[in-house]
């Protein structure tokens, strides 16, 4: 499994993207010309930063359905009890990666009463190791699961220079930096047990751990007889939480089938330190204005209840309905000076289906490949300056059956959109590709001839 160190070794490859000054208003308001180098979203700024959506390729390209969802070709890890829907004796494990390319557009101007003339446009492009899941029978209708896979991502780095000409001629020129980054990872352990062949049960243990830096300067470019102000801190968090989940599968006519299935998340306190420092460099040297090391105490989330509902005929096609809700209002979220940031309840709505013509068919491959659509609305978990945060998006996705048809490589696109250029916001539109090699083997069977 990998260490937090080796996953953070992926990451981002950095590109340029778009200031904001609702994001950005810190700053004082006279400097106009804005631009900001990034790796994830701005909108990571706050709280534990962008909550990335849980699934793997098979559930991503399907909207992130899950939670109703029984599959014995993948590791649905979404809903616990989903892990007992497998082959008695199979091993599988499941790993993947993530790439996307996301554009962004930002109306500095209109945001601070400007005509809209200087309207910025930025891409940024990412890469990412995305997860590891390994599951194994336990007996007969019971199973084991362990992975770890991204809880939540904090990428920015905003860059703008003093423009106010009286500042200028005073001080030189100057430059302000707000840059973030790290990740909260979540490595799971998990059982389920299936009852009266319908009733299915599932819990996992969660352990979360990561760090996030979060970094603020002001640099005196030109005159480097004036000390440089940096300050900032960082998280090193650490936390364990739970997730219990029940499916109920209702046989229908034929070999269709329909499933119900719920989740219920703990609620999550973080625990571990938090770093605060401040210091001064110029040209005689760094003196350090304040540092302290105290326990984490203030970072948190909320639980999570979701319900998902699926009709499935056994081979051929799937279709699946999700809604999950949490409660962030509680949670504590950094105060940023000139904007107004309060945190709110989270949801999210989701819709997927796929098909497989023929997954037996011997003589065209394309009819055994299983192809995958699906939508999905999510509303983040706080409001900047009244205006909430939606994330809107289509996905499709293929798997390709490798090897008796058991194995599979599968590829999911994501195409969305978050934030709005009218809101005086970052509009975030984005394209994700992700990648999963799905893998079995049989254990415990003896062969009949040597």
């Amino acid at each position: 499994m990998p260490n937090n160190s080796t996953i953070i070794k992926f990451r981002r490859f950095a590109a340029v993207l778009p200031a904001l000054f609702v994001l950005f208003a810190a700053l004082p308001s006279s400097a106009q010309s804005i631009a900001a180098d990034g790796s994830f979203t701005p909108y990571s700024m706050f709280g534990v930063g962008s909550l990335a959506r849980p699934g793997i390729s098979y559930n991503l390209s399907m909207g992130g359905i899950g939670i109703g969802d029984r599959n014995y070709r993948y590791i649905n890890y979404i809903n616990p009890a989903a892990v007992t829907e497998r082959q008695a004796q199979s091993f599988m494990l499941d790993f993947g990666i993530e790439q996307g390319n996301i554009y962004y557009k930002a109306n500095p101007a209109t945001a601070v009463g400007g005509t809209g003339s200087d309207l910025l446009k930025s891409v940024n492009n990412t890469f990412n190791m995305h997860h590891i899941i390994a599951s194994f029978p336990i007996w007969k209708s019971s199973a084991f699961k362990v992975g770890i896979v991204p809880y939540s991502n904090v990428g920015y780095k905003f860059v703008t220079t003093e423009s106010n000409d009286d500042i200028i001629a005073e001080a030189g020129d100057i430059k302000y930096s707000k840059i973030g980054q790290g990740s909260i990872y979540q490595t799971f352990l998990g059982a389920g047990a299936t009852f009266w062949d319908r009733l299915s049960v599932g819990a996992d243990l969660h352990f979360y751990f990561g760090t996030i830096n979060r970094y603020s300067s002001a640099t005196f470019t030109t005159n480097t007889s004036l000390r440089s102000i940096n300050s900032g801190w960082t998280f090193v968090t650490r936390a364990i939480s739970g997730k219990f989940g029940l499916q109920y599968r209702q046989p229908l006519a034929g070999n269709t089938s329909a499933t119900i299935g719920v989740t219920y998340d703990l609620a999550t306190a973080f625990r571990g330190e938090n770093i605060r420092y401040a210091y001064g460099v110029s040209a005689s040297g760094k003196d350090t204005v304040f540092h302290s090391n105290t326990p984490l105490e203030t970072m948190s989330a909320p639980s999570e209840l979701g319900v998902g509902f699926t009709i499935r005929n056994t081979e051929r096609w799937m279709v699946g309905f999700d809604y999950t809700r949490s409660n962030w209002t509680k949670a504590f979220l950094e105060e940023t000076p000139g904007v107004d940031i309060k945190a709110t309840t989270a949801q999210a709505f989701r819709l997927g289906f796929e098909v497989t013509p023929n997954r037996y068919d011997i003589r065209y491959y394309l009819k055994t490949l299983t192809y995958r659509a699906g939508a999905y609305y999510e509303q983040n978990y706080f409001t900047l300056n009244g205006s909430p945060i939606a994330r809107r998006g289509i996905t499709f996705g293929v798997s390709f059956p490798v090897f008796r048809y058991y194995n599979a490589v599968t590829l999911g696109v994501d195409i969305g959109q978050r934030g709005s250029v009218a809101d005086n916001l970052i509009r975030e539109r984005y394209f994700l590709f992700t990648l999963s090699f799905d893998l079995h083997d049989i254990w415990f069977v003896k062969t009949l001839y040597q």
